[in-house]
């Protein structure tokens, strides 16, 4: 995730419920290749702050606290609008314009501030990439569809944590794992992260409540020191 937000949807992954949408940020942008050390001056530098009114993102607009009008609260570090608010009403989206998604994250994911003085909201500041960077997101998603038979309304519901991949995992087989205890960290997504606990309500669909869970489901577990 950069500074500022993003022009285009990085991904979305589409499975059963009715489909499964995990979502980022619009802001996610290009990478800020620093070395870790530049963690620990952060708090030495002066960051620019969305307060500040500098800071704007990739279309030019100024990034103001609270809601935009899509539905991003930068500030606050979450999204809550429409499947569609979420890519700005994107052409590609509106066979799912009708469902509702809630996303928060942490700093590390996607800062309120620059601090690397590129213009734009940091992320994962002081890593080259996500990896080690301790960098989670939530997506709680739902919405309505009609069955099959065309006869009946079906509410759907979904949650699921995503967290960085730590320094020391290793991929295998589409999951991450822990190198050291080859401990199950999680399923591999967007290459570095690892989707760590899954929620599914769909009654329709015979779904109901945890269809996956990892070792350690809690969001910060497998931040690196």
């Amino acid at each position: 995730f950069h500074d500022t937000i993003l022009s285009h949807p990085i991904l979305s992954i589409f499975m059963t419920v009715k489909t499964m949408k995990i979502h980022i940020p619009f802001t996610f942008a290009a990478i800020s290749a620093m070395s870790s050390s530049a963690e620990s001056l952060r708090g030495l530098k002066k960051c620019t702050t969305i307060q500040s009114g500098e800071l704007k993102n990739s279309i030019g607009e100024v990034i103001e606290t609270g809601f935009d009008d899509w539905g991003y609260n930068y500030q606050a570090h979450m999204f809550s609008g429409g499947y569609c608010d979420a890519y700005r009403d994107a052409p590609w989206c509106q066979e799912y314009k009708d469902d509702s998604l809630l996303m928060k994250w942490n700093d590390a994911w996607l800062s309120n501030k620059d601090c690397d003085e590129d213009e734009f909201l940091d992320r994962h500041y002081g890593y080259k990439t996500y990896i080690g960077s301790g960098a989670w997101l939530t997506n709680h998603m739902s919405g309505e569809y009609v069955n099959e038979d065309g006869e009946e309304t079906c509410s759907w519901n979904q949650f699921v944590k995503i967290v960085a991949a730590p320094d020391s995992a290793h991929e295998e087989d589409g999951f991450w794992y822990d190198t050291v205890t080859d401990e199950e960290i999680g399923s591999v997504i967007w290459e570095e992260f690892a989707i760590i606990q899954q929620v599914d309500n769909d009654p329709c669909g015979g779904l109901h409540g945890v269809t996956y869970k990892a070792t350690r489901p809690g969001l910060g577990n497998w931040e690196d020191n």
